[in-house]
């Protein structure tokens, strides 16, 4: 091929052409580096020790770093963040199906093929494909988050680090021990919203403690000098506070005192003044809490001692029948241990429980590799009423209850024995098995226990039972008798008496009597005789708005007076009559009327339970049914993702509370566990 000289000249334009261009000077077709010939084909070896130049350079970040007037090493945490952000936009292809351990890992710890296949599974991870990996990546892949690495803001790394951990702990569930801890720091380092961890464990924890401390406040006020709401001033917040004293400025709002407190004095419990010191030998003899009980306020205390019991006692099915005496006897016996314990103990019954609020240094970000570029600004930031922390000089410290953060065993077996010794005292038909309790422990419930029944008898509505059946041969009897005392004359005066016949209805809403005998007329002997049995009658015989009535218009106040007075009157004819004497009932009446024609009135239990639209029992979900038989099995359940294991075994007792009537499963010393009694009952449910 030949070119004329028009065709140079236009070949010698074109080059100069390209030369002067900026963008095309730039670009890496035109660069300076010198190549070498490399063969098209090579061999698998080849291609395995192969590293593409990016890494290269990323390795050339030495731990030394120059500097004047001297240079420094670089810290672990230091050169993984320059190496990731080095790295941060790069993608490879080159899959990864080997496995890779290490403690604390960094880019420093994989080989070069292993970080060939990381960047390959992170590409990957970023468009949503998210696989099993060696969990060692996935550590990287979070402490990238951590950092920064990868994302547009604050925001955006807390959503993509929640995101990849809600579908990571699918593969590696043992995760959670740490990403649990590191969403909270990174909220709080950051200064996101709180209402991001409104799931969380720990906020859910402060929130039922902090529910338990002011119910039990006004029993207990030194609690507050353990477990109080923390309050910062705005002044505080701006001022530079030394490391020497962190905490100046935030003091103990004592509620008792602060004008609007959770805990003022104007919402204190009824009653409150009676369990101090002043009241304790009385409190011994009589119940912790007064009675008639206040319903409401006892209510809120067992609500709050619920939330933080391994057993849940409102679950019980002692609480569905017996709601009142079981919440009554449940929160005095919890009353009386707050005093027992501030009496004979170093620390309060709650504290014991709990822990108390203690004032300490923090990691942000422990067990992560985590560097901080910039020193953080002085912040105060407060996760809940009772955890702050505080950054002064880039050093944290950390305000909150140290201690179990999880639901208490020993609470759990103290409710547990309350619910199991009025089962007893009640003679409710399903038992309990019995535990040894402390000496004490034993005495306060069954103190409790007699208080309560005591007072509960005293104050039972009177029974009046009659039976119908009778009726009829009363009356014969006193028909007869008194016809046989009858004198001839008056014999012809009842004689030429003539009673009408009594109308017969089709079908009687209720026993009617039957038309009273005729009688001869009174004396002023008898007639004295019949105001005395209607005196004592209606000494006994309550108001008819007091009167819970079994069949329809049997029971009625009015009519049955009018039966008894009747049936006096006959019995008084016959000389037969014997005037008792009855004790006034000042208690609510409740008649129970029986009789061959008479059908039983159903109950409020008895009719819910037989209600036509009642609901039927929950079924469970395929992971609650393999969860209940992993503890059958004794062996730890497996709980699905994005469920807390408190809140798969709430579910399950509310699904099996229908079909058992109690509490199943309760967390032990070891974690969850089905009651020993009731094991057999779940293996009829699971039909296992």
């Amino acid at each position: 091929m030949s070119f004329g000289i028009d065709g140079v000249h236009d070949v010698r334009e074109l080059i100069e052409r390209i030369n002067a261009s900026e963008r095309l000077r730039g670009s890496s077709h035109f660069s300076s580096a010198v190549y070498r010939n490399e063969p098209i084909i090579t061999t698998g070896r080849q291609m395995a020790s192969y590293l593409p130049e990016r890494y290269r350079e990323m390795r050339k970040i030495s731990r030394w770093q120059e500097g004047s007037p001297r240079g420094r090493w670089l810290s672990d945490a230091e050169l993984f963040y320059r190496q990731a952000r080095f790295m941060e936009d790069f993608e490879d292809d080159c899959p990864y199906h080997g496995d890779f351990t290490a403690y604390y890992p960094t880019y420093t710890s994989m080989s070069d093929r292993q970080l060939r296949g990381y960047f390959t599974w992170r590409a990957a991870v970023r468009r949503g494909d998210v696989q099993e990996a060696p969990l060692s990546f996935a550590y990287v892949y979070l402490y990238e988050l951590i950092n920064g690495i990868g994302t547009k803001d604050a925001l955006d790394g807390f959503h993509k680090l929640e995101g990849f951990w809600q579908t990571y702990r699918t593969f590696a569930p043992s995760i959670d021990r740490y990403v649990h801890t590191w969403l909270r720091d990174y909220v709080v380092y950051h200064g996101l919203d709180p209402a991001l961890l409104a799931d969380s464990a720990d906020i859910a924890f402060d929130r039922a403690l902090l529910g338990l401390v002011t119910q039990s406040a006004p029993f207990d006020p030194e609690i507050l000098e353990s477990i109080d709401i923390i309050a910062v001033s705005e002044d505080d917040v701006a001022e530079e506070i030394s490391t020497e004293a962190p905490w100046a400025g935030i003091a103990s709002a004592a509620p008792s005192k602060a004008a609007g407190s959770p805990l003022d004095a104007s919402v204190r419990q009824p009653g409150a003044a009676e369990h101090t010191g002043r009241t304790r030998g009385r409190r011994d003899r009589a119940s912790a809490l007064p009675l008639p009980p206040d319903i409401a306020h006892e209510t809120e205390l067992l609500a709050a001692i619920d939330m933080l019991s391994s057993y849940r006692v409102r679950l019980s099915r002692l609480y569905k029948d017996e709601p009142d005496a079981l919440r009554h006897v449940a929160c005095a016996v919890y009353v009386r241990l707050l005093a027992y314990y501030r009496r004979h103990r170093k620390n309060g019954f709650v504290e014991t429980l709990f822990g108390e609020e203690l004032n300490m240094s923090y990691t942000m970000f422990a067990n992560a590799v985590f560097f901080e570029p910039q020193p953080h600004q002085p912040t105060d930031y407060q996760l809940d009423p009772i955890h702050w922390y505080r950054c002064r000089n880039s050093q944290w410290r950390c305000l909150r209850v140290c201690g179990t953060r999880e639901k208490s065993s020993v609470l759990g077996k103290i409710m547990r024995a309350v619910d199991r010794k009025l089962r007893d005292a009640l003679d409710y038909p399903h038992k309990l098995k019995d535990q040894r309790l402390p000496k004490y422990l034993d005495s306060m419930i069954e103190k409790e226990i007699s208080a309560w029944t005591t007072w509960a008898a005293e104050h039972a509505a009177r029974k009046v039972e009659i039976d119908l059946s009778q009726l009829a041969g009363i009356r014969s009897a006193a028909a007869w008798a008194r016809d046989a005392l009858l004198t001839e004359e008056e014999r012809e005066d009842a004689d030429k008496t003539v009673m009408p016949e009594a109308p017969q209805a089709a079908v009687p809403a209720a026993p009617v009597a039957p038309p009273a005998a005729p009688v001869a007329p009174k004396s002023a002997g008898r007639k004295k005789q019949e105001r005395g049995v209607q005196e004592a009658v209606s000494c006994y015989i309550a108001p008819a708005d007091d009167v819970e009535v079994s069949a329809d218009g049997a029971g009625s106040a009015n009519g049955l007076a009018a039966g008894l007075d009747a049936s006096a009157h006959a019995g008084i004819d016959a000389g037969l009559v014997a005037v008792p004497v009855i004790k006034p009932i000042t208690g609510p009446v409740s008649w129970t009327v029986s009789g061959p024609d008479v059908e039983p009135f159903p109950g409020p239990v008895a009719a819910s339970a037989a209600e036509p639209g009642a609901e039927p029992a929950a079924v469970l979900t395929a992971p609650e049914h393999a969860y209940l038989e992993a503890l059958l099995a004794g062996c730890p359940g497996t709980v699905p993702a994005g469920v807390s294991e408190d809140m798969l075994v709430d579910k399950i007792n509310e699904k099996l509370f229908d079909l058992i009537g109690d509490t199943v499963i309760e967390f032990g010393a070891d974690g969850p566990r089905i009651i020993e009694d009731y094991e057999d009952d779940v293996r009829e449910v699971l039909a296992v």
